[in-house]
């Protein structure tokens, strides 16, 4: 029989502890080795226990999760699932743990909250074992200034210009799960203010993709928001989708319009990477441009071929700067891929590529 993943729960709420205490000893391949009520004490019980994953809530006395997160990533870097409240104030701290190194996160009800957990328990397990098998690094905290430059690596600074006039015609479509936001993050940020637009699934839940999207907006050149049904997509902007519901591209004349939908979960995920990438390769074809980042599954996979059979040229993450490389492998398994790139390299190929195209323009004018 395999190790089981030796799980630690910090929570104030000794229901919280309790509940998930008792979801996690249920499963054949993990267990609960110990309770905290507060970081100090968890402090200590992860020095002597060792546990392979940390469940952490965000709001406990004497401090809070988010300043143990920060100093437990810079001192002793561990995959952690934050236990977050589904309340505005919780997704602003959700991503901010994210950032800080937290693996994922589960958004836990302000109501009901033994029935609320207990509905959870698949999704709380799931997320363990994701996390437990995570390639976590020791992450500082970042000011907006910072998360501007390009990282180590990348070979292209942000421009004030790129495409002007083709920057219509393309369509670039981006697909993540588990460490996904910070995935994006490097991404956007590179990206100039007259990108073609960018249409980007990541998987999470309704109520935090609008934190999401602001914190994002407010780090980038481009401007990012939560896709809204019907609304045209521009050019220098980033839609996100919002979390429950299906977010797909479709035409308008000679527009790209958004479609936001209550459809059925693909793949097990609403949003899905899968519808997204599926109505690129029917619609935007040869003028698409794909990536494919971290996370858990094959969500996507499939239908990024499709985008690449249809002419798309696309970039998948590769193994060494995933933090999960489920999606990547997939991708690359279906023969999606036309490169596998670091992280921190894929935006300035794709900017390359497409200054590329912009001076073929310009030379046939």
């Amino acid at each position: 029989m395999s190790k089981k993943i030796r799980v630690v729960v910090v929570d104030d709420s000794a229901l919280v502890r309790s509940l998930l205490a008792e979801i996690i000893n249920r499963q054949r391949d993990m267990e609960c080795i110990g309770t905290a009520n507060d970081p100090l004490i968890a402090r200590e019980m992860i020095r002597e226990l060792n546990p392979d994953v940390l469940t952490l809530d965000v709001e406990m006395p004497r401090m809070d999760g988010i300043d143990f997160l920060g100093r437990l990533m810079r001192l002793r870097p561990m995959p952690v699932v934050m236990i977050s409240t589904l309340t505005e104030r919780g997704a602003e701290v959700t991503m901010k743990a994210l950032e800080l190194g937290a693996v994922d996160f589960v958004a836990k009800p302000r109501v009901g909250l033994a029935n609320g957990i207990n509905e959870l328990a698949s999704q709380i397990v799931d997320k363990i074992r994701v996390a437990a098998v995570a390639h976590v690094r020791r992450a500082a905290p970042r000011d907006t200034a910072a998360a501007s430059t390009p990282a180590a690596g990348a070979t292209s600074a942000p421009a004030t210009t790129l495409l002007g006039r083709l920057s219509t015609e393309k369509l670039i479509c981006i697909g993540a799960s588990t460490g996904g936001t910070e995935a994006i993050r490097e991404v956007l940020v590179q990206m100039p203010a007259d990108s073609p637009a960018i249409v980007i699934t990541q998987h999470m839940p309704p109520g935090f993709t609008t934190s999401f999207a602001a914190r994002l907006n407010g780090l980038c050149q481009i401007t990012v928001k939560e896709a809204v049904n019907g609304e045209r997509i521009l050019p220098g902007h980033a839609y996100i989708a919002p979390g429950g519901t299906q977010f797909r591209v479709a035409r308008s004349g000679a527009n790209y319009v958004a479609v936001v939908d209550d459809g059925d979960p693909v793949n097990r995920h609403k949003p899905s990477v899968e519808v997204l990438f599926k109505s690129a390769a029917a619609v935007v074809g040869r003028n698409a441009f794909g990536i494919m980042l971290t996370g858990m599954g094959n969500d996507g996979a499939a239908a990024m071929r499709e985008m690449k059979d249809a002419g798309s040229y696309n970039y998948v993450q590769d193994e060494a700067s995933c933090i999960v490389f489920g999606m990547p492998r997939e991708a690359i398994a279906h023969g999606a891929a036309d490169e596998v790139l670091p992280l921190n390299q894929i935006a300035s190929a794709l900017i390359t590529r497409l200054r590329g195209a912009t001076d073929r323009l310009h030379h046939r004018i």
